[in-house]
């Protein structure tokens, strides 16, 4: 190890992303050893404090909750990049369309014919009991069939070196302007990292989205109008809200700036009203029309609903997709792939004990120290027990809550998410701290697209394994390597 990385320290038992060991980068980081090994810790400090200035004129920022109090904060943004070979990269898109198919084709099933629950490849109870079940779906197909228009999976890298499967957010997964915001920063703090390298560009995100949404409009023989609905400018994802409604030149729109008319749902605009054939909603089924769900939501839009049953309108993603967000179904994903796709799942879920399963249950109690305990249906990081971690008091709490209400946890093993080299600045020095990676898979009519690379997210404590930035973590800039294979894709190279 030489120049910025001359302290570091590898953690034992780990996957480190850069190094195979303390004498040898790993074959990708090739690319940035010349850089690294000419630069010293102060320059870089000064490259970090730039980088920070730029997020906060941007108004990057998240809502972080800590000690009974909301506070915004500029998201942490770690300027050494995270490198994925080309190969590994199309292993893992290929594995994301096969899951996404798989996902779609069941949430369609069980809303239609419910052959699997029939089948009793997925536990009927296991579904008809998610608070995420919309009844109202039953018997309802929405444009090209498509559910989740928009997932991000959350994978890690474990110590064996390969990629598995945490889990799947299929309501409104966020990040992906980060993504975005994370390529532009990087590009101008450190224009020369990117010279000469073929790396995949990401700016085109918003434009391939536009396209998936464009897809599954009702309609497609007349110009389309496509919104983003947002819960409004106090919601934690505002900015990435408004960053893609921008990106895709669609308007942001709140719900008082919706109505519904005879089943059809129209815009206020200046002077007329304009029809609405696709809503990009960013808000939870329960707020979405207060006719159907929430009563007192003043978020959704009312009457919104039966539009959308009478296949006027499309929403993105499809109410009652919450079925498949529950972390328990997700341990049933590789049997959906067998069972709609007749293959093996390409990538391999990690582990999970379903407590409502009694042996699942039965070996979660009687190993629960080595075991991470998580609700199934809480997402940012929120609730999951490290069970080693805690003290025997809180140990044995957690026990009593999952026998009494076995449904609503599962159990996985502890698994060591890989690290990679970041700096920190309590100690001016660049240690390890593990990563995950959250892709991102767009699915429309007859089309799907995987964003190259997605988030990777740093939990910037030491040891800590959370990563999630409404608990502290940071972020990295993804670059997947083009196939050199292939020189006519080295033009697109950038920094966008």
């Amino acid at each position: 190890m030489d120049g910025l990385f001359s302290k570091y320290d590898l953690k034992p038992n780990c996957y480190d992303e850069v190094f195979a060991d303390h004498n040898t980068y790993r074959s990708e980081y090739h690319l940035i050893r010349d850089l690294v090994s000419k630069m010293d810790v102060p320059t870089f400090k000064s490259l970090n404090e730039e980088a920070k200035l730029s997020f906060l004129n941007q108004g990057i920022t998240y809502a972080l909750y800590a000690s009974n109090e909301t506070k915004e904060t500029i998201f942490p943004f770690d300027l050494m990049p995270r490198i994925i070979s080309s190969s590994d990269w199309q292993k893992l898109e290929q594995g994301m369309i096969q899951r996404n198919t798989a996902l779609n084709l069941f949430i369609h099933d069980v809303y239609n014919d419910a052959k699997i629950l029939k089948d009793k490849v997925v536990p009927k109870e296991l579904i008809l009991s998610s608070k995420h079940y919309i009844k109202l779906m039953e018997g309802f197909s929405p444009k090209g069939k498509i559910y989740c228009h928009i997932c991000g999976t959350d994978l890690i890298r474990h110590s064996d070196g390969n990629f598995y499967i945490l889990e799947d957010n299929l309501r409104s997964p966020s990040g992906v302007s980060y993504v975005l915001s994370n390529r532009v920063t990087l590009s101008r703090t450190l224009p020369q990292m990117f010279q000469g390298k073929m790396i995949h560009p990401v700016g085109q995100y918003p434009k391939e989205l536009l396209k998936t949404l464009k897809s599954v409009s009702p309609q497609a023989d007349q110009e389309i109008t496509c919104v983003l609905l947002t819960p409004g400018q106090y919601n934690s994802a505002y900015y990435e809200h408004s960053i893609l409604a921008k990106f895709m030149g669609i308007e942001l729109v709140e719900g008082s700036d919706l109505f519904v008319k005879n089943d059809i749902v129209y815009m206020n605009s200046i002077g007329r009203k304009r029809k609405v054939d696709v809503i990009y909603r960013r808000i939870d089924d329960n707020f979405l029309d207060p006719d159907v769900f929430k009563k007192d939501s003043m978020l959704g839009v009312k009457g919104v609903m039966a539009a959308y049953l009478k296949g006027n309108v499309t929403i993105v993603n499809a109410p009652g997709t919450g079925i498949s967000d529950d972390k328990a179904v997700c341990a049933y994903v590789p049997d959906m792939i067998q069972y709609y796709l007749d293959e093996d799942p390409i990538i391999d879920n990690v582990p999970t004990y379903i407590c409502e399963k009694p042996q699942d249950l039965k070996y979660t109690l009687e190993h629960i120290e080595s075991l991470v305990v998580k609700p199934v249906d809480m997402s940012g990081g929120y609730g999951v027990a490290i069970m080693d971690t805690l003290s025997k008091e809180e140990v044995e709490k957690i026990k009593q809550q999952i026998m009494a209400s076995p449904r609503d946890y599962i159990a996985q093993p502890k698994m060591m998410l890989s690290t990679h080299v970041t700096y920190i600045e309590e100690t001016e020095r660049f240690e390890p701290r593990h990563v995950d990676l959250r892709t991102f898979t767009l699915m429309g009519k007859d089309q799907s697209y995987v964003l190259p690379g997605g988030l990777s997210r740093v939990a910037l404590k030491r040891n800590s394994l959370i990563v999630n930035s409404s608990q502290g973590g940071g972020s990295k800039d993804t670059w997947v390597m083009m196939n050199p294979t292939f020189p006519s894709q080295s033009q697109s190279q950038t920094q966008s």
